[in-house]
C-alpha cells in the first residue's frame, strides 16, 4: 500500500495520497453522431406524452423528404444519360440532315398526341452527293448555257420559226433535266450514308472554330493573371479537327446508332452494341480534354448547350 503522509495541524481531516492516477480513456478522433432513429416503444410513448408535437414532427419529415425526393430528380436531370445527354433541337434535327423544319409528332400508343412538333434548325443549302446549292445552281447554269442552241449569224438566211422551236424545245428539256437533278441531289432521298456526310458539314460549319472564333463573345478560356495573348496562326480553311468538332460529329454518329438500335431486333445487333461502345468512349476522352483546357470558354458553353451533353457524358463509368 503507499504509504499516507500526515497534512497540517488544521487539515488532519485531509490526507495525501500517492497512488497513481487512472489513465483517462484516449479521446476518439471521430465526432460523436447522435442518430434520430428511434425505436417503437419510444415512438409510441412520445405518441402518448405529446400527440401534437408527435403530429407536427411527422409533418416536418414529410416535407423533408418531399424536398429531397425535389432535389434527387433535379440532380438525376442535370446528370444526364451517358449516351444521349439532353435531346436538343440541333441533336433532334441529326435524323434528317438539317432538311426537316419541325419534328415529328409524337402519338401515344392510343393514337392521341401527346407532343407538339418543334421547330429545328435547318441547312437548306446543302445538297446530296457533297453538294451544296451555290455548285449545284452554278452547273445547271453552266449546263444550260452550254447546250443552249446557237442562233445563225448570217441572219439573211436564218429561219426565226425555227430558232424559236429549239429555243422551245431546249427550254422544256432542261426544265424536265433540272427537276429530274433536283430530286436526286436531295437529301431526303439520299441514305444513311449520305445524311452522315451532310452532318459532318453541318458541325464543321456549327462548331468549327473559323466561325466561334468570330461568332462566340469569348471563345477561348480565360487567362492566368500577367499572362499575355499568344498571336494565333491564320486558318488556310475550314476547321475539321478541334476537339468541339469531333465530339459533334461522335455525337451525330452515336444518336445514329441509338436509334438503329431501339428499332426492331437492335438487341440483338452485337456489333453496333460494340461500336456504340467505342464511340461513346473515345467521346468521353476528348471531352475530358477539353474540359481540362477548354473549361470557361465559349467554346465550351456553346458545344454543351448545342450538344446537349450532360456531366455523366464524361464523368463516371459508362454502361450500356
Amino acid at each position: 500500500m503507499p504509504p499516507r503522509l500526515p497534512g497540517p495541524q488544521g487539515l488532519r481531516s485531509l490526507t495525501l495520497c500517492l497512488r497513481p492516477a487512472v489513465a483517462s480513456p484516449a479521446q476518439a478522433l471521430q465526432p460523436l453522431i447522435q442518430t434520430a432513429n428511434i425505436s417503437q416503444k419510444e415512438k409510441k410513448r412520445k405518441m402518448k406524452q405529446d400527440p401534437y408535437g408527435w403530429a407536427q414532427a411527422q409533418q416536418r419529415k414529410a416535407v423533408n423528404v418531399k424536398r429531397q425526393a425535389e432535389l434527387q430528380a433535379q440532380r438525376d436531370a442535370a446528370w444526364g444519360d451517358p449516351v444521349k445527354g439532353i435531346t436538343t433541337p440541333f441533336v433532334e434535327s441529326f435524323d434528317t440532315a438539317g432538311q426537316a423544319p419541325f419534328s415529328p409528332p409524337k402519338v401515344g400508343p392510343d393514337g392521341q398526341l401527346v407532343e407538339e412538333p418543334k421547330p429545328l434548325p435547318t441547312s437548306p443549302h446543302l445538297r446530296n452527293y457533297l453538294l451544296n446549292k451555290d455548285e449545284f445552281d452554278s452547273a445547271i447554269q453552266y449546263a444550260e448555257h452550254i447546250l443552249k442552241p446557237i442562233k445563225a449569224e448570217d441572219r439573211s438566211t436564218a429561219d426565226p420559226e425555227k430558232e424559236d422551236e429549239e429555243a422551245r424545245e431546249h427550254a422544256a428539256r432542261h426544265a424536265k433535266a433540272v427537276a429530274a437533278l433536283e430530286r436526286i441531289a436531295k437529301l431526303e432521298h439520299g441514305g444513311a450514308k449520305d445524311r452522315k456526310h451532310a452532318n459532318i458539314r453541318r458541325c464543321i460549319e456549327t462548331f468549327g472554330r473559323h466561325v466561334t472564333d468570330h461568332s462566340l463573345e469569348r471563345p477561348t478560356p480565360p487567362l492566368a493573371r500577367g499572362v499575355e495573348p499568344k498571336p494565333q496562326p491564320v486558318r488556310s480553311g475550314p476547321d475539321t479537327g478541334s476537339s468541339e468538332v469531333q465530339i459533334a460529329i461522335l455525337t451525330s454518329k452515336i444518336r445514329a446508332l441509338t436509334k438503329a438500335l431501339e428499332g426492331h431486333g437492335g438487341n440483338r445487333d452485337k456489333n453496333n452494341k460494340r461500336s456504340l461502345r467505342r464511340l461513346c468512349h473515345k467521346r468521353q476522352r476528348l471531352l475530358r480534354y477539353m474540359e481540362r483546357k477548354e473549361r470557361g470558354s465559349g467554346r465550351w458553353h456553346h458545344m454543351l448547350e448545342t450538344l446537349g451533353l450532360t456531366p455523366a457524358t464524361w464523368k463516371g463509368q459508362i454502361t450500356l
